[in-house]
């Protein structure tokens, strides 16, 4: 409050004789409620009329009393104070309360003036910040306008027109007057702060220059009301602690409101009013903020957010921040210098001279004490955040608050829970036996029992106590902040009175200043003003140090003084005005300071306090320990807050569990954690031997399945520990706090449990790794470094297991998840089901979340993907921006983290990271605008090369872990210590791998190098060299990783964008000092300050990965890593599955350009038919195309552009707009090819057609004339068929006279004949053609009765024995020379010169397959010449089959195989192919008889030819017989029609909606296996096995026939009747057109032929007819109506169309659909022969793939030498250590897990480890186990035996598999 408001309020208090007179019912404004809004009205009397109806001023007079408005309660419900000050008043200026709104009121005439007036005055009286508070009302009479007075305000710069309203004069408008407060609310909303109050006007008129003279300030100051209070006194109460009512204030708390003001105007000008009672939490600035300014800040508001975000940083200069513009540059004076215009006589008065600045000095404002703004972040923050604060003082090495007041109620409080995690340690150096033992000591700091000196100062003295302090505990270091320190001010009035300990840490050298560790305590303030805080240490402290002036010279000092001597504890007194030095027998001391350094009180101070400590008796033992001082009366303990309570009492319950048997941590943990411990790290173990199996290897992998499974029992079994109950029920029925309190609590106690442990530990643990150091420096490998590598080794055993905190709780939940998951699976209403969702609300909350298990060296996949699922559901998908670092071990990769972003990575040397965790960070609101994604994801790992991993698994380890978090990583920091190049060199070689195996599995990471600990950072040209180094080195190891990856990479750069200028920053080493005294180096954060300023730079380029991304990204990368060839292994499934969408895309955007073109081919069709196109244009057929084109073009865009997964479909957008053009263009080449074809069969035909014409013109005459004779018969039915039949004979006999008819054929006749020109024996091919055999010849299991088998005479006697293993196995001898190739062919063993038994199947699965390649080329090769020839149009010939049969023999001749086929296998092979091709030779061959042969089509035409004659008969007119004669060409027409467009309809019905049909390829194939599944139809099985592309075909025939007759008939049939009833529309509309235009054009019959068989050319065909027999019709509308009543009955009976009819039609609904669904890939896995399920044909250059591998027995294969089936699937041995020879006769095997690299057929296979999850062909073999047995006679015995696990398998289970293969 302004001195000025505590005048007008005491002038109001004088003239009520220092009371409040209230005559009305409103109390005094002291005495009552704050309002809601504060107005003051200011401005011209005249503006407005005051009275009763006045809804602003409703009394009848002025008055500047501030009574609430009765009138605006009633309009707003708000308590609305509207102060009267029109008139510019300036008498009296009201702001005891703060001010929402200035009012300035304007008549309409006079509002130029009136405006710069009152603004003017408005400033000078309150100062310009008032103007923002300021609104504009003119006034104005009814009826008046105010257009013009705003278009002259508007000339004012100072005008906002936002804040502008018109009112009428008497203010009596309600809704005007609600427009008016509606804006002021606007403003005030948009204000900050939202009021204008007497602290701010103070501010404005200092700044200004505006304060009135000293006396009349020394007037106001000592101005009060009559009860000894200030108004200022009391407003303070009330803005801080938001207590509303009034205060009695007595002469005892003066001191205390005067502490209250100055607070408040310290908060005000730090702007954090508002936090003192709404605290900051940790949320707040554990955000990605904007990069902060190193060395000042523009404004005092910005000092609070500056100040914890450099603290967080390790900046011990977050104290020196000083406020300067930006225009102030480094060399500037912090204050501006004051010239002062003088002359020589001036120099004779310095008194005068050095007083000429008092006055300005008085109104300059001194800038903040750095303690002031420490201590208000302090009270504004919340506990946690306090807690953080404190923590990170403690790591700077300064003092912490022990002892607060509290600002406002003057309340002491002890912040115990601030110390909670902070851990001290240190060393004491003691001599036994001669020797110096170091003993090393860890401890948390509240746990301490260390001795405590404290140090107190009574009155004002010249010396700093502070400073004196710093000397003892570090003379480098200002612990204790003092007068000298930079930033330090007189004024200060958060400190005084507050209590700050530090503790000195021994280093166990020789010049440590004590031998033990001490607590020092510093008082702040005269002790004599603190009575009760200075006693409460009195008591506490083992020594006690008073400064003072002189005793004489205070009575107070001398009584204090003489308690304390008395007491008899350890007192030293320090006399400032003194210079002797007494010590007392009973152990005082007195030491005077009067010329004597600092140094030498210092010294001389550090030996009396160690002659005192080392004194042996019971009283001077270590007493003091933090947590004592929650038992000390009088003050308050944070702790005791009731949420923190509850919260421990929470933690206390399970930890006086874990204390109750009072056994070790490694033991507690085995008996509370039961299901992290050896159960889980066996489960991992044998799980990672999955992909490492040998031998028998499914029946291997099956038992160790089991072994999973048993593993996973007996964690459930063992149940949930009464420890895991009570901490899940913590965590469910807390409240939000509570459990943050909790959670810290279990952290701290654990951490308090497993000290003692680890102290001990870690200096054994210290001790071991530097004799192993030394020892490798020394470059020695002898037996004594690997016998103290592993004594190492097991004492890092020693320390996981001494260590037991909240992640070992996590992990148990986790294990206990996954247990249940795997045992019972899914759940929602099990207690277990409930765990992901508590992790993930902790995880959102900013909790460290383990995502590798360290000890366990395994991921724990299902647990991990279960959590980002609750986190995406509670979040949504939000992107992350995923930031991951790697460094060597205890190289400071997670301080580096906390450091930078303020995280809560375990950093100190017990709690070094295992494994990896990851931590996620909001992306504040502002700095969204500069970055594409929501959170920061960090993943912080174990160290690289940890030495207790050496000598083990080191190298494959860290491989795993670098690849792992390099593919994690958005960005990857890659951290280097020191410059040793070894280290290096090692880290080094491990990254470039890891970035190289990226490249490969086309994830594209960026990095940058952190190279910490460099000694001289600034030296330029030394870090140029150190990059130029670096990437020498870099380059190097690509070229080293380049043969281990199998990649041509030359340098670094090849494999990863990388710039060494700007991706490598040098980073200062983190201490200033030696710990552990030493404070953060500042340069440290500095450095990682720029390395966050890079991070977020690269980051601001990437829109990240969404939360889903990142888990699938988890699962690819594990699952990839579990198998040694990552690269070969890695499977991303997110791309997978977008892949497969993007598949269904193109399926439906493929089948629209397909429906499309088929249409088009239709109505061409037809055209071509009716004689009204003889030529297909290729342009013309893309002008008809292009539209659609174009549409599915625009689709294709809006999908790649605007899919939420754009980034990734981006790889894959031009790929597929060029295949959806080629297959554009293939189509219309397709319909062009057709249509020539068309076209030349109507050409070839033409001859006939004309003969047609004149066979019907003639016909037609002669049925004419036949029907006049035998008029009289017309109604003799009989009589008419029988004249008709005996004269139909004759004349077809005349007409076809001179024409040559088509011979049926014979194909049987000719078959025979065509395989004894080839050489046949008759015999033989008869016996074949009997046998029948051939018909499934491409289906037999064995073909070893078709093979000429050697002699044995033939073969070499010193063959070896053929080999008892797998045809593909290592073990095999390579085939050196042809005969030991048909020795392994035909099982010949030399030892026993015979044949192994037939059932051994004595033709080797190779030369099966080649048999079976064989058959298959012949037969497609044979069909596609035969469909070849212009059969329809030219007709068949025995040339035809003897040239296929030709082909056949010749390729069997050619066979490439060292023995002979049989006779009988070429001649079932040519009968096989004949009886392929016969039924499409029979169709073509009718229908080139129907199109040639005269006599055939003549038969066709006599029925219709019949109805003619009959009408003719029956008198009917020629319009009747014309139309009789159209209606019966139409109805065939009509019905094709139908047929064709009910075809391309249920082809497009099916393909959108039914399942099998509307998605991709791998959709198609998974409904067939399913349809198999469930017919069970063993040979349908094995046609699929051998040939699925045939058996695909048939399931796709079958499913439509049995959705168009079964399921879906009634569909069907509507379409049809749809498609009837559009025909029969454009007939009738095809009738009326030409009918009306040859009427209005009166036209003839032959015009009215023509037009109308023009109309219907695109849909149906009109053969032409002869208009010469019916030249006599005129009445042409009798002609339309005639046919029209005929067109009623052909409609009527399409309608009623059989489907059957269907089949009939050319085109046919499952041949579109297999066109659509079958022009894929059908390349077939190299392994097991299962077919590629990708989409695309030719989807060059993705690999091919297909989820649904299979065992390799199913098609055949079996173990050499025996009758064993294989049962291995390819997907298993991939991850094993089986290796294979690509060809029979490869001399060299390849190790399954290195495929591709044995071949172009290998190469292009994608096929990924599932550990055979696909249970459908587990299942198949076991139910046609006897079937598959008798087919390819062979066992499932031996290795080949069936797993029992197989066998409990049920058909349900295995067609749920094949959904699960597709997710």
């Amino acid at each position: 409050m302004d001195d000025q408001d505590i005048a007008a309020a005491e002038e109001n208090n004088d003239s009520t004789g220092g009371e409040s007179e209230n005559t009305s019912e409103t109390p005094p404004i002291n005495e009552r409620m704050a309002p809601d809004l504060t107005l003051i009205l200011i401005g011209d009397p005249d503006s407005t009329e005051i009275g009763p109806k006045n809804i602003f001023l409703d009394h009848e007079e002025q008055t500047n009393v501030e009574p609430f408005s009765s009138n605006l309660y009633n309009l707003c419900g708000r308590h609305v104070c509207v102060i009267n000050m029109l008139g510019l008043q300036t008498k009296e200026i009201p702001l005891n309360q703060g001010v929402h709104a200035f009012v300035l009121l304007l008549t309409n005439t006079l509002h130029s003036s009136q405006y710069s007036s009152g603004v003017q005055w408005l400033e000078k009286t309150f100062g310009i910040g008032a103007l923002s508070y300021l609104i504009t009302v003119v006034t104005h009479e009814t009826g008046e306008t105010c257009e013009s007075a705003l278009k002259e305000l508007k000339t004012n710069t100072e005008f906002n027109e936002k804040r502008f309203q018109t009112c009428n004069r008497s203010m009596m408008d309600e809704k005007e007057v609600a427009d008016l407060l509606e804006k002021i609310n606007i403003m005030v909303s948009e204000n900050d702060p939202q009021s204008y109050t007497g602290l701010m006007c103070a501010e404005d008129k200092d700044q200004e220059g505006h304060l009135g003279d000293k006396s009349h300030k020394e007037e106001r100051k000592n101005s009060t009301n009559e009860r000894g209070t200030s108004d200022e006194e009391v407003s303070v109460k009330e803005n801080i602690s938001g207590n509303k009512e009034p205060v009695e204030v007595s002469g005892e708390i003066k001191k205390k409101n005067s502490c209250q003001k100055q607070t408040e105007i310290l908060l005000g000008r730090l702007h954090l009013q508002d936090k003192f009672q709404d605290k900051f939490p940790p949320a707040d600035f554990l955000q990605i903020h904007s990069p902060v300014k190193q060395h000042h800040v523009t404004s005092e508001k910005d000092l609070a957010q500056m100040f914890l975000h450099r603290l967080m940083m390790l900046d011990y200069r977050a104290r020196y921040i000083p406020v300067k513009s930006d225009s102030q540059t480094e060399g500037n004076h912090p204050k501006p210098v004051q010239v002062i215009d003088i002359t020589e006589e001036d120099f004779s008065n310095l008194g005068a001279l050095l007083s000429m600045s008092a006055g300005t000095r008085e109104t300059k404002q001194t800038h903040l004490h750095p303690m002031d703004v420490q201590m208000a972040v302090f009270h504004c923050s919340d506990s946690f955040l306090k807690q953080m604060m404190i923590t990170k003082l403690s790591q700077c090495q300064y003092a912490l608050p022990l002892l607060v007041p509290d600002p406002v109620t003057m309340e002491i409080e002890c912040p115990l829970w601030t110390f909670r995690q902070i851990t001290k340690t240190w060393k004491v150096t003691e001599i036994k036996d001669g020797s110096n033992i170091v003993t090393m000591t860890s401890v948390p700091v509240c746990k301490a029992q260390t001795p405590l000196v404290s140090f107190f100062r009574l009155g004002s003295l010249s010396v700093s106590k502070s400073q004196l302090m710093n000397t003892l505990i570090n003379d480098r270091h200002s612990t204790f902040f003092h007068r000298n320190c930079p930033g330090s001010t007189k004024s200060r009035y958060l400190m005084d009175g507050v209590a700050e300990i530090a503790w000195y840490c021994p280093a166990g050298k020789p010049n440590d200043a004590f031998n033990d560790c001490i607590a020092f305590c510093n008082l702040h303030g005269d002790a004599l003003l603190t009575e009760k805080r200075r006693d409460i240490l009195i008591e506490k402290s083992s020594i006690n140090i008073i400064l003072f002036a002189s005793l004489q010279k205070h009575e107070e000092s001398q009584s204090l003084i003489s308690g304390l001597f008395k007491s008899r504890k350890p007192l030293i007194c320090l006399c400032v005005d003194d210079c002797d030095v007494v010590k007392t027998t009973t152990g005082q001391y007195i030491i005077g300071l009067k010329d004597r350094s600092q140094s030498d009180v210092s010294e001389e101070l550090k030996q009396i306090i160690r002659e005192v400590l080392s004194v042996d008796g019971s009283s001077l033992k270590p007493s003091f320990k933090l947590e004592m001082m929650a038992e000390v009366s009088g003050i308050r303990v944070d702790e005791s807050d009731p949420a923190c309570q509850r919260g421990k009492s929470a933690a206390m319950i399970i930890m006086d569990l874990i204390k109750k048997n009072n056994m070790n941590v490694s033991k507690l943990k085995d008996e509370f954690l039961p299901y992290r411990g050896d159960l889980w790290h066996q489960w991992s173990k044998i799980h990672k031997e999955l992909y490492h199996l040998r031998g028998d290897i499914e029946n291997e992998k099956s038992k160790k399945q089991q072994q999973l499974m048993n593993i996973r029992q007996k964690q459930c079994d063992a149940s949930c520990s009464k420890l895991m109950e009570l901490f899940i029920e913590s965590l469910l029925s807390l409240p939000p706090t509570d459990k943050q309190y909790f959670l810290k609590w279990i952290q701290i106690l654990m951490d308090d449990l497993s000290t003692d442990d680890l102290s001990s530990v870690l200096q054994s643990y210290d001790e071991k790794w530097s004799e192993v150091l030394a020892l490798k420096n020394k470059h020695m490998k002898s037996d004594l470094l690997i016998k103290k590598q592993t004594e190492l080794e097991e004492i890092s055993r020693k320390l996981q297991s001494a260590t037991f905190g909240l992640e070992h709780i996590f992990r148990e939940m986790g294990q206990i998840y996954e247990a249940h998951r795997a045992i019972e699976g899914e759940s929602r209403h099990t207690d277990w089901s409930k765990y992901p969702e508590l992790a993930a609300q902790l995880m959102i909350s900013g909790h460290p979340m383990e995502l590798m298990d360290g000890d366990a060296g395994h991921v724990p996949l299902t647990w991990i993907s279960s959590l980002l699922e609750e986190v995406i559901k509670k979040l949504g998908d939000k992107r992350v921006f995923v930031l991951s670092v790697l460094g060597i071990q205890s190289s400071g990769k997670s301080t580096m983290l906390n450091t930078m972003f303020g995280l809560q990575f375990a950093v100190s040397a017990g709690r070094c990271t295992k494994g990896a965790f990851m931590q996620m960070l909001k992306v504040s609101e502002e700095m969204k605008k500069d970055l594409k994604f929501d959170y920061l994801l960090v993943v912080d790992t174990e160290g690289l090369r940890a030495l207790e991993l050496e000598g083990n698994t080191t190298h494959h380890h860290d491989n795993e872990l670098a690849t792992f978090v390099v593919g994690l990583g958005n960005l990857t920091l890659i951290n280097i210590f020191g410059e040793n190049p070894s280290e290096m060199q090692d880290i080094l070689q491990i990254v470039v791998q890891a970035f190289m195996r990226m490249k490969k599995v086309k994830l594209s990471p960026s990095c940058v190098f952190v190279h910490q600990n460099v000694t001289d950072v600034a030296a330029a040209e030394k870090n140029m060299d150190g990059k130029r180094r670096l990437l020498e080195k870099l380059d190097q190891m690509t070229k080293l990783a380049a043969e281990e990856e199998f990649s041509n990479a030359d340098c670094f750069s090849d494999i990863i964008k990388f710039d060494v200028r700007k991706d490598v920053k040098y980073c200062a080493q983190l201490w200033e000092g030696s710990p552990p005294m030493a404070p953060p180096n500042p340069g440290y954060s500095e450095s990682i300050q720029e390395v966050k300023n890079v991070i977020l730079s690269k980051a601001s380029k990437s829109a990240g990965i969404t939360l889903t991304q990142f888990k699938y990204k988890i699962q690819d990368l594990w699952s990839a890593l579990l198998n040694e060839n990552f690269v070969f292994s890695f499977k991303n499934t997110l791309e997978i599955a977008l892949y497969r969408k993007l598949e269904s895309q193109y399926a439906s955007w493929t089948w629209t350009l397909r429906e499309n073109m088929l249409t088009i081919e239709n109505q061409l069709h037809n055209r071509i038919e009716n004689g009204k196109l003889d030529k297909v244009e290729l342009n013309d057929l893309k002008n008809e195309s292009d539209k659609t084109y174009e549409t599915i073009a625009k689709e294709m865009t809006t999908y790649f552009e605007e899919d939420k997964d754009k980034e990734i479909l981006a790889q894959w957008r031009g790929r597929f707009e060029i295949k959806i053009k080629d297959f554009c263009d293939e189509q219309e080449n397709r319909v062009k090819r057709k249509l020539d074809e068309v076209i030349q069969q109507k050409k070839a035909r033409e001859k006939l057609d004309d003969e047609k014409k004149e066979f019907e013109d003639k016909l037609l005459q002669k049925s004419k004339e036949l029907a006049q004779q035998l008029k009289d018969k017309a109604n003799d039915e009989e009589e008419l068929q029988k004249q008709f039949s005996s004269v139909w004979s004759d004349w077809v006999t005349e007409l076809t006279a001179d024409t040559k008819p088509v011979d049926d054929i014979n194909l049987k006749e000719d078959q025979f004949i065509i395989l004894k020109e080839l050489g046949f024996e008759e015999t033989l091919i008869n016996e074949r053609k009997q046998n029948g055999r051939y018909k499934d010849m491409s289906r037999l299991g064995d073909y070893t009765d078709y093979v000429i088998l050697p002699k044995k005479g033939n073969l070499s006697d010193t063959s070896e024995s053929t080999q008892d293993i797998e045809e593909d196995d290592s073990a095999s001898r390579p085939v050196r020379n042809a005969w030991e190739y048909i020795k392994k062919t035909f099982r010949y063993n030399s030892k026993t010169k015979q044949k192994q038994h037939k059932s051994h199947s004595d033709l080797s699965y190779d030369g099966q397959q080649q048999i079976r390649l064989l058959i298959d080329k012949a037969d497609k090769q044979s069909l596609d010449a035969i469909k070849d020839k212009p059969v329809a149009t030219r007709g068949y010939t025995q040339t035809h089959l003897h040239e296929v049969a030709k082909n056949v023999k010749e390729e069997v001749k050619n066979f490439p195989m060292i023995y002979n086929l049989k006779k009988e296998f070429t001649v079932d092979l040519i009968l096989y192919v004949f009886s392929k091709s016969e039924s499409w030779l029979l169709d073509s061959q009718k229908k080139f008889k129907m199109n040639t042969d005269a006599l055939t089509y003549l038969e066709s035409k006599k029925t219709q030819f019949y109805t003619v004659f009959r009408s003719f008969c029956k008198g009917n007119s020629s319009a009747v017989v014309l139309a009789e004669l159209i209606c019966e060409r139409l109805k065939a027409s009509t019905v094709e029609a139908v047929c064709n467009r009910t075809a391309i309809g249920l082809a497009g019905e099916m393909r959108c909606n039914f399942p099998a049909f509307n998605g991709n390829r791998l959709n198609l194939e998974k409904h067939v296996l399913k349809s198999l599944a469930e017919n069970e139809n063993f040979n349908d099985f094995i046609t699929y096995i051998r040939n699925p592309r045939r058996q695909t075909k048939s399931f796709i025939k079958a499913e439509v026939e049995k959705y168009i007759f079964i399921d879906h008939r009634d569909k069907t049939v509507n379409i049809l009747k749809k498609n009837v009833d559009d025909i029969n529309m454009l007939m009738s509309q095809a009738l009326s057109t030409a009918t009306q235009k040859v009427q209005t054009q009166r036209g003839d019959i032959k015009m009215w032929l023509k037009e109308f068989s023009s109309l219907l050319k695109d849909e149906l065909t009109l053969h032409t007819i002869s208009s010469q027999n019916f030249s006599d019709i005129n009445d042409f509308e009798f002609l339309k109506e005639e046919i029209k009543k005929r067109l009623d009955s052909i409609i009527e009976q399409t309608s009623s169309l059989s489907l059957g009819k269907l089949k009939e039609s050319s085109l046919k609904p499952e041949e579109i659909l297999i066109d659509q669904l079958c022009k894929c890939s059908w390349v077939t896995c190299p392994f097991c022969a299962a077919a590629c399920t990708n989409t695309i044909e030719g989807h060059s250059p993705d690999d091919h793939s297909v989820p649904f591998h299979r065992l390799s027995g199913i098609k055949g294969w079996h173990k050499r030498g025996t009758e064993e089936f294989s049962i291995d699937f390819c997907t298993t041995k991939v991850a094993s250590d089986r290796r294979f020879h690509p060809h029979h006769y490869s001399e060299k095997s390849i190790p399954y897990k290195l495929y591709r690299i044995a071949g172009s057929k290998y190469a292009d296979w994608r096929i990924t480890p599932d550990e055979s999850k696909l249970a459908y062909w587990k299942w198949f073999v076991c139910r046609f186990q006897k079937k598959l047995e008798e087919y390819y006679e062979l066992k499932f015995q031996g290795r080949g035996e069936i797993p029992t696990q197989w066998k409990t398998i049920s058909k349900y289970e295995a067609i749920k598999s094949l959904d699960e293969m597709c997710e």
